[in-house]
C-alpha cells in the first residue's frame, strides 16, 4: 500500500482510513449536515485530524461531506455481493486554492470535458500533494500548473479554510467509488488586482477550459444553492442573467463568454452527466469565504 496521506487519531492512535471507510463518520460525524470542528496537524505530504487537540495539531477546522456522500451510504448498508472497492489504497490528500484578489473576487475554473474525473465542473485549481511537499508548496504549484499564475514571493497571504470529504462518482447510484479524498481548502489572498492577475493567466488547456472571477454577491448565491435539494428554476431577482467568463476554444484562444448565472446554480443531479456546474466542495469553500470576508 501506498504511505498513508491521511491519517486519523482515534483513541489516541493514529490509523490510517481505509479506502471504504468514512472520514467523517470515523471522526464522531452525526446524522446531520455539519460541519464538523476537526483538530489538525498540516505536516509535509500528510494531514493528521483528531476530533480532539493532539500535540502538533496546528489548526481547527470545519469538516464537511456532501449529505450524499457514498462512503456514508456504504456504511449503513450492507455492501452487493460481487461489488469491488480498492483495498490497496486509504484516503488520499488534495490541496486546492481558493485565490482572492485585493478587489475581494475569486478565480474558479472549468475542468475540461476530456477529464476522467470530474469533467465540466467549477472548481478553484488544485491537485494531489508531493509526499515530500508543504501543503501551501503544492497548492501553489497546482496553480501555477493550471493557470500560469505564479504569485510573487511576499505579496500574499494564505490561511486554512476548511476540509471537504470527496468521492468520485459522487452518488453511490452513480456507481461505486472510485477515488476518495480529503481536500484541504487554502485561501490565498494576492495584493494584485483582478485585473492584474488575468493579465497573467495562460490556462493549461488539457486541464482548464474556462475560468472566471466571482464577487461576494454571485458567490453568495451559488454558495447558498445546496446540494441534495433541486436547482432553481428561477433566477432570484438581485442577481445579474450571465456571468462574464473567459472560454478557451478549440484553437486554444481565449475568448470572453457569457455564462447563464443559472447554469452556476445547479446541483448535483441524481444521475450520471457530465453537466457543466459548480461542485459541491466548492460551493462548501465559498461559504467559507464568505465568512472569512464577514470578519
Amino acid at each position: 500500500m501506498a504511505a498513508a496521506r491521511v491519517l486519523l487519531l482515534l483513541s489516541g492512535r493514529a490509523e490510517s482510513p481505509s479506502f471504504a471507510q468514512s472520514v467523517c463518520g470515523l471522526l464522531g460525524a452525526g446524522p446531520g449536515l455539519g460541519p464538523w470542528p476537526t483538530h489538525c496537524g498540516l505536516k509535509r505530504g500528510r494531514l493528521v485530524l483528531s476530533d480532539g487537540p493532539f500535540p502538533g495539531s496546528s489548526a481547527r477546522l470545519p469538516l464537511q461531506r456532501p449529505p450524499f456522500c457514498p462512503f456514508a451510504a456504504l456504511d449503513q448498508q450492507l455492501r452487493t455481493p460481487g461489488a469491488e472497492l480498492p483495498s490497496n489504497r486509504g484516503v488520499d490528500l488534495g490541496v486546492a486554492v481558493l485565490l482572492q484578489s485585493s478587489d475581494q473576487s475569486v478565480l474558479l475554473t472549468r475542468r475540461t470535458r476530456t477529464l476522467s474525473v470530474s469533467p465540466n465542473l467549477w472548481v478553484p485549481p488544485g491537485g494531489h500533494v508531493g509526499l515530500d511537499e508543504e501543503l501551501l508548496d503544492g497548492g501553489l504549484r497546482e496553480l501555477q500548473e493550471e493557470t500560469g499564475l505564479q504569485l510573487p514571493h511576499g505579496q500574499f497571504s494564505w490561511v486554512p479554510l476548511g476540509l471537504w470529504e470527496s468521492a468520485y462518482p459522487p452518488r453511490l447510484n452513480w456507481g461505486l467509488p472510485r477515488y476518495h479524498h480529503i481536500i484541504l481548502y487554502l485561501l490565498v489572498i494576492s495584493w494584485e488586482s483582478q485585473q492584474q492577475l488575468q493579465a497573467r493567466i495562460q490556462p493549461n488547456p488539457s486541464e482548464v477550459s474556462a475560468f472566471m472571477w466571482l464577487g461576494p454577491e454571485i458567490a453568495a448565491a451559488v454558495a447558498a444553492a445546496e446540494d441534495g435539494t433541486e436547482t432553481l428554476t428561477h433566477l432570484p431577482r438581485d442577481l445579474p442573467p450571465s456571468v462574464l467568463t473567459v472560454e478557451l476554444g478549440e484553437d486554444e484562444r481565449a475568448r470572453p463568454l457569457a455564462l447563464p448565472t443559472s447554469t452556476l446554480l445547479r446541483t448535483t443531479p441524481t444521475k450520471a452527466e457530465g453537466n457543466e456546474r459548480v461542485s459541491a466542495g466548492t460551493k462548501f469553500a465559498l461559504r467559507l469565504w464568505l465568512q472569512h470576508l464577514g470578519r
